[in-house]
């Protein structure tokens, strides 16, 4: 389990509390695109970090539910890439990639996010809970979308 550094000088920093529902798991994915549009990064980097944030909100809605407790989406533009981290109210459950079969309709959601994601991780949340985070490496140029 590696954390991310919070050595590391952050530019930009951004974050939410949502209800843990599937509905909220909407509005996050909005919410991060907006900010991330307002940030000018590019299409692409915005598609991958909004589906990113929607898997782990997923999660955290599906596995870290905990009655009357929020789950957080926090957004951290660090030089090269952005940090994506989704905190819950549920300690004892960490996460865990699965192998879905071929009909399965749940369990890739983490696989996805490591393929997108140049490093994943997870680390506890005081009083309770946990942080589960993914880095994404920022594209430059017209690839992005950006002159």
């Amino acid at each position: 389990m590696t954390t991310p550094n919070p050595q590391q000088p952050a530019t930009r920093q951004w974050k939410m509390q949502f209800t843990s529902t599937p509905r909220c798991v909407r509005l996050a994915r909005s919410q991060v695109g907006k900010v991330l549009r307002n940030w000018d990064y590019g299409e692409e980097d915005i598609d991958r970090t909004v589906l990113v944030c929607g898997e782990l909100a997923t999660n955290a809605v599906q596995h870290g539910h905990k009655r009357g407790h929020l789950f957080e989406v926090r957004l951290t533009h660090e030089d090269t890439s952005c940090l994506v981290e989704v905190s819950d109210a549920a300690s004892s459950r960490l996460p865990r990639r699965t192998e879905a079969a071929e009909d399965d309709e749940h369990g890739r959601g983490l696989q996805l996010v490591a393929a997108l994601a140049k490093e994943t991780g997870h680390c506890p949340r005081g009083p309770i809970g946990k942080t589960v985070w993914a880095r994404l490496a920022l594209t430059w140029g017209e690839e992005a979308g950006r002159s």
